[in-house]
């Protein structure tokens, strides 16, 4: 009988056989074929650490207070439209602990930034513009406030676009103006990129200081689109502004140092409450009341003091009895 073979000397007499397989082809783009070094370079550039840059990540909190007029409420819709980065939530109660619920709501969101609408009475509305968690926050008074839909005006954009922030020289006179126009800026500028923005500028929010009040404007830049009357880049003098809406004007009552609260870093000197205004007209109506009953206590007395003589011929025409 003959001697069996081991196993390893079985694999050592084995030939080996050859990769008849085709060479793997390069890879085909638009502007050729790429080789593997370029692959390898490729893939290098990408596994090298980029430079960090700044990326505007801001997002706004948009809710109001419970037992908000219907006015009021489309306002705030109109400003949800107007900002793609903006979420919306449920109605919240004016309390004294508003602030730390909505504090929470903000984290909870992932939010930035908070515009809280609150109405007192039915018929004042105030303004919170907020930077969670640290501050600071601005209280304002809204007055003047004209809707969309009230207005009814020809000026169209597309919804979602990025707007041009435009402000008056006003703002960099005083350092709460400063303060306030860098808080309008964050809020209401929309971030680069924004998933649900588009990369269009075709409106403008305009922020001007009349009587140490803000005045808010929203205007949509008009360009022919005739092929003859066609703009040429940099020719602005035949861009027209079209006003689009809404219309309101910021009083600043406060600017706190915290959110929503805190110590107050400035204080309006010329704020008047609504409170104060209306007891005053009540008080002019009531002095107006007052005179006119002044006035027929007068002439009773003088007609008193100042009897009228007996007519003589008063029983001239009277038939004898």
């Amino acid at each position: 009988m003959g001697r069996k073979r081991k196993h390893s000397e079985a694999e050592a007499a084995a030939p080996v056989k050859k990769d008849d397989s085709a060479p793997e082809r390069p890879k085909r783009t638009l502007l050729g074929w790429k080789d593997k070094k370029e692959d390898v370079e490729e893939a290098k550039e990408v596994s090298a650490p980029s430079a960090p840059g700044f990326r505007n990540k801001e997002k706004v909190l948009v809710t109001c207070s419970r037992r908000i007029s219907f006015r009021y409420r489309h306002l705030m819709l109109n400003i949800v439209s107007l900002l793609p980065h903006c979420k919306k939530d449920s109605k919240v109660e004016a309390k004294s602990s508003k602030g730390a619920t909505l504090n929470e709501l903000v984290e909870l969101k992932g939010s930035s930034s908070c515009l809280f609408f609150e109405c007192r009475k039915h018929k004042d509305l105030y303004m919170w513009m907020v930077k969670s968690p640290s501050g600071p926050s601005v209280k304002f008074l809204v007055n003047a406030v004209h809707t969309m839909e009230e207005l009814k005006l020809t000026g169209n954009h597309l919804k979602g676009s990025r707007p041009l922030l435009t402000f008056s020289s006003n703002f960099d006179k005083d350092v709460h103006w400063k303060l306030l126009k860098e808080m309008l800026t964050q809020v209401f500028g929309i971030p680069k990129e924004h998933r649900k923005s588009k990369p269009y500028h075709d409106h403008v929010f305009a922020f001007s200081i009349v009587d140490d009040h803000i005045w808010f404007r929203n205007y949509q830049i008009s360009v022919p689109h005739n092929e003859a009357d066609k703009v040429a880049r940099g020719g602005l003098d035949k861009m027209t502004l079209v006003e689009v809406g809404p219309r309101f004007c910021l009083n600043p009552i406060k600017i706190f140092g915290g959110s929503f609260g805190g110590p107050t870093l400035y204080e309006n000197p010329f704020y008047v409450s609504p409170n104060q205004i209306r007891a005053l007209e009540k008080r002019n109506k009531a002095g107006k009341f007052a005179k006119k009953i002044k006035a027929k206590r007068r002439k009773k007395m003088h007609e008193l003091s100042n009897p009228l003589e007996p007519d003589e011929f008063a029983d001239m025409w009277k038939d004898d009895e």
